[in-house]
């Protein structure tokens, strides 16, 4: 299986992006970790992009909060697909980095989660992984399967309230 890179821009988006790590763990994809700013450490945020697919990593996710340009330097070196997390950190509650994230030029795509979306991040770069991986796609029929089950539930739960 191909493994998934998470780079975080600072090392204080690690509490949220804990979350990503726990979706990649709970599913048994293999992933590497790595703090690279794409104003302070550009070359070896480049570097890391460039050889990424060498390297055995079939998709990249990146977190990063305010001007979040992390997301398209990675693009920028690299044909994998990119997942960009935008982060909450500024008095701009993340609509900063959304929208960075977000306008790419044509040619160099990103793909977005919601402000904060580690988890989903997780879950998109899983169902990428999945196209060419059958165990891993039935994990995720798995984990669907539950959370209808567990909303199903609820419901159940509400009838008898009512």
């Amino acid at each position: 299986m191909k493994k998934v890179a998470v780079i975080m821009g600072s090392d204080s988006d690690l509490p949220l992006v804990k979350n990503t790590i726990n979706t990649l763990k709970s599913l048994d994809i293999p992933f590497e970790a790595h703090v690279f700013s794409a104003h302070r450490t550009p070359e070896q945020a480049m570097e890391f992009a460039k050889n990424a697919r060498e390297n055995g990593f079939g998709v990249i996710i990146s977190a990063a909060g305010k001007a979040a340009h992390l997301g398209g330097v990675l693009a920028a070196h690299t044909i994998l697909p990119v997942i960009g997390i935008p982060i909450k950190a500024s008095a701009l509650d993340g609509m900063d980095a959304l929208l960075s994230t977000v306008q790419m030029p044509k040619g160099i795509p990103v793909a977005s989660v919601a402000i904060d979306g580690a988890d989903n991040a997780a879950i998109l770069a899983a169902q990428i992984l999945a196209l060419s991986d059958t165990e891993l796609l039935q994990k995720l029929l798995d984990m669907r399967a539950k959370m209808t089950n567990d909303v199903l539930a609820k419901d159940a739960e509400l009838q008898k309230m009512l």
